[in-house]
C-alpha cells in the first residue's frame, strides 16, 4: 500500500516510529524490553488529534500508575 492511501495519522505514526526503528530494520535483534520501551515512548507522546493528550492517557484505566511502570522499563540492571 502506498502512502497516498494511508490516513495522515497513520503516516505520522510511521514517521514517529522511524525515529526509533529505521525502515527495513531487523527487529529480531531487539529485545522485547527494547520494543516495549519504544512503544511506551510513542504511547506517552502527546498528539494534536487527541487534543494534546497521549494515547496512554486515553486508553489506559485511570488507576494505571505511569510512574511505577516507567521505572520498571528504565530500571538499570543490578
Amino acid at each position: 500500500m502506498t502512502s497516498q492511501f494511508l490516513p495522515p495519522s497513520f503516516e505520522n505514526t510511521n514517521g514517529l516510529l522511524r525515529q526509533y526503528l529505521p525502515k527495513n530494520a531487523d527487529l529480531s535483534v531487539l529485545k522485547q524490553s527494547e520494543l516495549d520501551a519504544i512503544a511506551w515512548q510513542l504511547n506517552t507522546r502527546p498528539r494534536k488529534p487527541l487534543g494534546w493528550k497521549c494515547p496512554a492517557e486515553l486508553f489506559l484505566p485511570d488507576s494505571f500508575d505511569y510512574a511505577a511502570y516507567y521505572k520498571t522499563i528504565v530500571a538499570l540492571p543490578t
